[in-house]
Parts: C-alpha cells; structure tokens; sequence
C-alpha cells in the first residue's frame, strides 16, 4: 500500500515553486464584472462561472459591478440570476450599495430584481438612510417611489430626515431631500435616542432652510 501511495504521489503534476495558480472561471468573472467588460462576462457565463461566487471581500461580480459603477455588466448580471440582496462581508448588497452610493441606474435595476426595502447594512440603516445622508437626491427619488419606511431608525437613532438635518453646512440638495421626505410622511418629531429631535439638530447645525421647513410640517 505504502509503494503504491508513494507511487501515485510521484505522478502528480507539479507545480513550479513561486508559480501562480490560475484564477477560477469564478475569480475572471468578478474581475470582468468590476472592470466593466461586457464581452468578457459574457463569455465567462458561458463558460460556468457562476453569478454567486465571491471574492475574499464576500462580493459577488454583481457586487464587484456595483461598487465600480459598472452598469452594463451589472445588467448582464442582473438579468443572468444574480442576486441583488447577497451581502459582503460588510453587511451591504448590491441594492444597499447602490443607494448608498448613488449608483443610480444600478439602484433601479436592483428595484427591478426584487430588491428587498427591509434589508438594512452595518448600522442597521435601510438604503433610504444613507442616499439622504449622502445627498444623492435622484436616489432618494427613486426610493421614495416604492414602499420603503421613511421613518425606518438605524441602530444610532436616526431616520432619514434627522440624517439629513443634522450635519453642518446642509445646502440647497439637501433641503429638498427633506422637503421630499417630508411630503413622504417622514415624522418630524421622531427623537433621536437622547430624545432630540430632527428640528432640534437642524437648528444646532445651522441649517436654517431645513429647520424652516420642519417648523412648517409641526416639528417641535
């Protein structure tokens, strides 16, 4: 048994000391996909990559489209299975990212692949959150379309409205992100933990525009 063993080791190929191992149809698909080349993701499906596979980050080439911006792989992706709701290693989807950080065209077409609205990332945030924080207005549009709670609150307290409030130097984007999620329905006098409300940090951050408009809907 032992000849045999050593026998069958002997006659395996071996692989030159310092040689790199090829990458995977799966590891050429993501690299593909977040180098935004169409043709190549094409022909990397063909060949069996598959749309689930992830990198050592946890994205997926979906995700790896996603973070490049790249919107024609990302539809190809979309179309081909991927799934718009797998989270990283940091708690974020495709869907999440994309609202985040507006990612426009990828955000829509995850809302066409049956985003989840209730999925939330690493600080329990759903992807309204961040869109307002961040400023992207033509998310913030597109998310205020569908059925997602404008009075979601994060793990630190806040909505979307107090994210938008509450930092300094808030300007004309801004103030129509709140006066958008006002029309929404977003609760004005929603506190955050501390018990202060959105009116409150508008006022603290000097955002007169904003405060404005939260006087005008009841805020207190």
């Amino acid at each position: 048994m032992r000849k045999f063993l050593t026998l069958a080791l002997v006659c395996l190929p071996v692989m030159a000391a310092g040689a790199a191992i090829p990458p995977t149809a799966d590891q050429q698909l993501i690299a593909a996909a977040a180098g935004g080349d169409v043709a190549l993701v094409q022909t990397w499906l063909a060949h069996g990559a598959s749309v689930g596979a992830r990198d050592e980050h946890g994205w997926t080439a979906l995700m790896a489209a996603t973070h490049a911006n790249r919107v024609g792989a990302a539809a190809l992706l979309v179309a081909a299975g991927s799934d718009v709701n797998a989270k990283d290693n940091l708690q974020d989807s495709p869907y999440l990212y994309a609202g985040a950080e507006g990612r426009l065209e990828i955000l829509k077409l995850t809302l066409a692949a049956g985003a989840d609205l209730q999925s939330t990332n690493r600080f329990g945030g759903t992807a309204l959150i961040p869109a307002c924080e961040k400023g992207h207005l033509e998310n913030v549009k597109v998310l205020l379309q569908t059925k997602i709670d404008v009075n979601h609150v994060n793990r630190l307290g806040w909505t979307a409205l107090m994210e938008t409030a509450m930092k300094q130097g808030r300007g004309p984007v801004h103030t129509e992100i709140a006066r958008r999620l006002l029309a929404a329905g977003a609760d004005p006098n929603l506190p955050d933990h501390q018990g202060v409300t959105p009116l409150a940090h508008a006022e603290q951050a000097g955002n007169r525009e904003i405060a404005a408009l939260l006087r005008a809907a009841g805020g207190k």
